[in-house]
């Protein structure tokens, strides 16, 4: 009876979810490449199958990924670049596409070989680990500094206050934008399903995070639903989500939302710049001789003379200190008074960093090539990914034969690029194979260096010249946008008519793409693969709609 009552709830917690497609969500989306191969061992060895099912009409996976691995081959094989450095990064690169696929092989495994409920169910529970997790972050946060807000907490020289976010990491231990891009994905996803409770979860873990421009992004995405296509429940939902936003940004992080408008009024509306040549004060009139003044400024020197000695007279000694302990009122009101924020513990320190004096040092090696870094009096003046679409465009013009097939792989713009370097971006690398193509050098990575080796004011999601489309063009060049768009989101828009949520899914991917080299993070794009599959299963009649057999 007690084996049999066990065995019953067992199956029914193993029917629950599917607990392979968790772990290996788990593992994959972890920040440690390490930890992604594991990942990838382990559910090939649990479930070892590699019938991929490319073709040109009804690919069962995006034609993208063998698309980009193709051009990468044969602009090496034109170029003739066959040392051994490159032939690794072009290995490397390779790998990266390859994990990619290897990763979306299997959620498409799951997500064809579960129903469509029990992959929710998984879903959710990932959602929830990760919130865990995030929660666990800021309560680590609070515990340290002894703040309830830490957003507002200027104290430990501004160690959090309005970095706070970046802390926020959840489940990947990944970077704060990660998770807030994860969490955005959330809150689409169970507005459709109308799960108001892990709606405001994911709400909450992304406003958390403290992104800026992924807040944006998903609030100008929530506002077409709410125009265009929602119940009335959905509208309510997203009412409570511009709620929180609104909350989130007036009363728990102020500071956030004045670094908006300051980014967006200096880069979209910069002002001129007027040089007013300085005007001497004048010094204090009791301080100046009599020869210099006029006669009214004499009779005024007089008078202040006067004041300044009865004032003496009335107030012999200085203004008491504030008092640290508590004040009483004569109406009985207890007054706490507030610290003091101009003290030095509460002032930011630009102390330079390990990484920092890792980057200087860089430069100090490769000044000859580093037209921005190496020269301490030029300095970027527009945001670095506005500076970064300048430098591909122009390296474009001046090479009119890498429009086709671009640079090629790791030689432009892309996480390999930095990685390979081996400036310790994105990763390690063996010291020994390291690999900067001059045409990198120059650009992208000479802007990231102006900025990111300066202070932490500079260090901003705006400065990284990191882009998914920059990438493609300037590695893979127009063939590459073109897979990209046909192989890639046309794999997804083809079934058009049975997305819901995978629609605005879709445009919040399109949006993060701006912002970082996303198929290499290795983290995002699967579970958005995972969510888009999902719902073209929900609303189709066929065992596996449009791929493949």
């Amino acid at each position: 009876m007690i084996t049999g009552t066990a065995s019953y709830h067992f199956k029914r917690l193993k029917s629950m979810a599917d607990w392979r497609l968790l772990l290996f969500l788990v593992l994959f989306l972890d920040v440690k490449l390490l930890v992604k191969a594991i990942a990838i061992v382990i559910i090939y060895l649990l479930h070892s199958d590699f019938k991929f099912g490319f073709s040109l009409k009804n690919s069962r996976l995006p034609l993208f990924y063998p698309a980009v691995i193709g051009i990468a081959i044969i602009d090496w094989l034109i170029g003739r670049d066959y040392g051994v450095n490159y032939s690794l990064v072009l290995l490397t690169g390779i790998g990266f596409w390859a994990l990619c696929i290897l990763a979306m092989h299997q959620v498409k495994l799951s997500v064809d070989n579960n129903d469509a409920e029990t992959i929710n169910r998984t879903i959710v529970l990932f959602f929830v680990l990760n919130a865990l997790l995030s929660f666990i972050n800021i309560a680590g946060i609070i515990y340290e500094s002894g703040y309830l807000n830490p957003y507002t907490y200027q104290g430990q020289h501004q160690k959090y206050f309005i970095g706070t976010g970046d802390y926020i990491r959840g489940l990947t231990f990944d970077t704060s934008t990660t998770n807030a891009i994860l969490n955005a994905f959330g809150v689409i996803y169970f507005l459709s399903k109308k799960n108001s409770a892990m709606l405001l979860l994911c709400m909450a873990v992304m406003l958390l995070t403290g992104s800026n421009f992924i807040n944006i992004l998903l609030s100008a995405i929530l506002l077409a639903i709410l125009t265009f296509k929602s119940s009335r429940e959905q509208k309510s939902l997203i009412s409570v989500c511009f709620m929180c936003l609104v909350l989130f940004a007036v009363k728990i992080s102020p500071q956030n939302y004045t670094y908006v408008h300051e980014t967006i009024k200096n880069n979209f509306f910069p002002q001129p710049i007027v040089k007013k040549s300085p005007v001497k004060a004048l010094p204090y009139i009791t301080l100046r001789p009599d020869s210099t003044l006029t006669p009214e400024e004499r009779k005024e020197k007089t008078a202040r003379y006067y004041l300044d000695s009865v004032f003496l007279a009335v107030h012999p000694n200085p203004s008491p200190k504030p008092p640290r302990y508590l004040i009483k009122t004569s109406t009985g009101r207890i007054i706490v008074p507030g610290v003091n924020i101009d003290a030095m513990p509460y002032q930011h320190i630009a102390e330079t960093t390990a990484y920092q004096k890792q980057l200087l040092g860089y430069v100090d090696e490769h000044k000859a090539g580093l037209p921005l870094s190496g020269n301490e009096g030029a300095a970027p003046h527009k945001m670095g990914k506005e500076v970064a679409s300048v430098q591909t465009i122009s390296f474009l013009k001046k090479h009119p034969s890498k429009l086709i097939m671009g640079a090629g792989i790791g030689n432009f713009s892309s996480k390999l690029a930095f990685r390979v370097s081996g400036i310790g971006l994105a990763g390690g690398y063996p010291h020994q194979y390291a690999y900067t193509n001059a045409d990198f050098l120059s650009n992208h990575l000479d802007l990231y260096l102006a900025f990111f080796s300066k202070k932490s004011d500079y260090h901003s999601l705006t400065n990284d010249p990191g882009s998914v489309y920059d990438q493609l063009l300037a590695e893979y060049g127009l063939l590459g946008v073109f897979c990209f768009l046909a192989g890639y989101v046309g794999y997804f828009l083809k079934h058009y008519r049975k997305l819901t949520y995978g629609i605005p899914l879709l445009i919040l991917l399109l949006g993060v793409f701006m912002t970082d080299y996303w198929f290499e993070q290795l983290s995002v794009i699967l579970f958005f693969e995972l969510l888009m599959l999902l719902n073209i299963k929900e609303n189709s009649t066929k065992p596996n709609p449009g791929y493949a057999n």
